[in-house]
């Protein structure tokens, strides 16, 4: 084991649920580490915000900086393990300074890639440094090693999947249950599944600056995170998942990056989708995550698994350790560094839409709903109607599912039904994705 060479010394920024969990992972598994490795790996040094706190990891004999920053200038630390989090502060100038003096860097921050991916690449083109970070994706799939080693030489057409287990969670309790997003969010809070402020899951960001990582290296260049048009679930109510049922779909947070065309632009959303029931991502419950690839040559792929924690996300961070000390560097977006590539506009996308409008009940209400799709030029496929309301001109939810049509034209619709005195709320529209 190791062949007589000399450890490889990490230095670890965040000694949180992440930080920690590789430590008791290469202190439990270091021989077989050490074996693919071809060399000893060890913790020489950390930093974290408060030393007394007990995280449940053995520290004695590791140096300690107050400083996280003081990792990168450190002479003793072979490779910086960025684990702290956030697209700016510590964590971007403890990237920016180890890459500025040629120290390779391993991290999980998908916010940081996916605001900053264009300069990072280009300090550690500029100093010959390695900045790995197959964590920062679905925890331990390897979705980083797919998209940018095992497709590697396919040209990829389309790339995303479920990439929030917290949303996954939430979005397939309200379909088996009949429940409601506000309880539901209650429990997977209880459960430790979301966080006290959930706004990063349940909004989309989290799962957008995954998609964002994705789509730079499926298009070897990273993508303009400003242009993804990115949404939430809160707008998920109980009543969406009997329609989508019903209808032979299932709601899921969906992020999809597609080349839009020869100009480079790159169509990118995550949003909730409906996806037919018999779709491998239909059936991507709970907590799970799951990448989906198209190639021109490889065709459709899915991997699955669990989209974060603490094993699976310190498995994927000491994986481009263990790449490191064999010597292996890649490119960081697969290809020499560019600029960013530009995304269509939302109003570009074309597909088929579920729209589900709360109007009231009464003579009439259906016909303004035809003229304002026949105003717009979309065409209907389908409508459901659940029931009649209690009280003479209360409420009902209408669904209705349209032809291929402009997603600019179903902006259109929704801003015309919002004005009906008929209707009642903010319609909800969803993109039907075919997968």
């Amino acid at each position: 084991m190791g062949g007589g060479k000399s450890p490889l010394r990490l230095g670890i920024a965040g000694l949180g649920t992440v930080g920690a969990g590789v430590v008791t992972l290469l202190r439990e598994n270091a021989a077989a580490i050490a074996a693919r490795a071809g060399r000893p790996v060890e913790v020489a040094a950390v930093s974290a915000r408060d030393r007394r706190r007990d995280r449940g990891v053995d520290l004695s004999g590791v140096r300690w900086h107050d400083d996280a920053l003081a990792l990168a200038a450190d002479d003793g630390v072979d490779v910086v393990l960025e684990l702290i989090g956030g697209a700016e502060g510590t964590a971007r100038a403890l990237v920016e300074a180890a890459l500025a003096r040629g120290r390779d860097v391993v991290t999980a921050n998908k916010a940081l890639l996916a605001v900053h991916g264009a300069r990072l690449a280009r300090l550690a083109g500029e100093s010959g440094a390695a900045l790995l970070f197959e964590a920062s994706v679905a925890g331990g799939i390897p979705a980083i090693k797919l998209v940018r080693e095992g497709l590697a030489a396919d040209r990829l057409l389309r790339v995303g999947g479920i990439l929030n287990g917290t949303c996954n969670y939430i979005l397939t309790t309200m379909r088996d249950t009949g429940r409601d997003f506000d309880d539901v969010l209650a429990e997977a809070q209880a459960l430790g599944y979301a966080e006290a402020d959930p706004s990063v899951d349940v909004d989309g960001w989290d799962a957008a600056h995954k998609l964002a990582i994705l789509a730079g290296l499926a298009f070897g260049r990273p993508v303009s995170f400003d242009g993804v048009f990115v949404e939430g679930i809160r707008g998920i109510q109980a009543c969406d998942q009997h329609f989508a049922r019903e209808m032979g779909y299932r709601i899921k947070l969906l992020g999809m990056a597609r080349r839009a065309g020869e100009g480079g632009a790159i169509e990118a959303f995550m949003r909730p989708c409906l996806v037919a029931q018999d779709s491998p991502l239909a059936h991507v419950d709970g907590v799970f995550n799951a990448v989906v690839t198209e190639g021109a040559f490889s065709g459709p792929m899915m991997i699955e698994g669990r989209g974060a924690g603490a094993g699976p996300t310190a498995s994927a961070v000491l994986a481009d350790v263990v790449d490191l000390a064999r010597g292996k560097a890649l490119q960081v977006w697969g290809v020499a560094p560019g600029a960013p590539a530009a995304c269509a506009p939302r109003s570009t996308l074309r597909g088929e839409y579920y729209l589900r409008v709360l109007v009231r009940d009464r003579p009439g209400v259906v016909a303004e709903i035809a003229a304002a799709l026949r105003d717009t030029g979309v065409s209907l496929r389908a409508l459901s109607q659940h029931g009649a309301a209690r009280d003479p001109g209360g409420a009902v939810p209408l669904a209705l599912l349209t032809h291929e049509t402009a997603e600019a034209a179903m902006i259109a619709v929704v801003e015309v039904l919002a004005t009906l005195d008929s209707v009642i709320g903010a319609p909800l529209l969803l993109k039907i994705e075919m997968l």
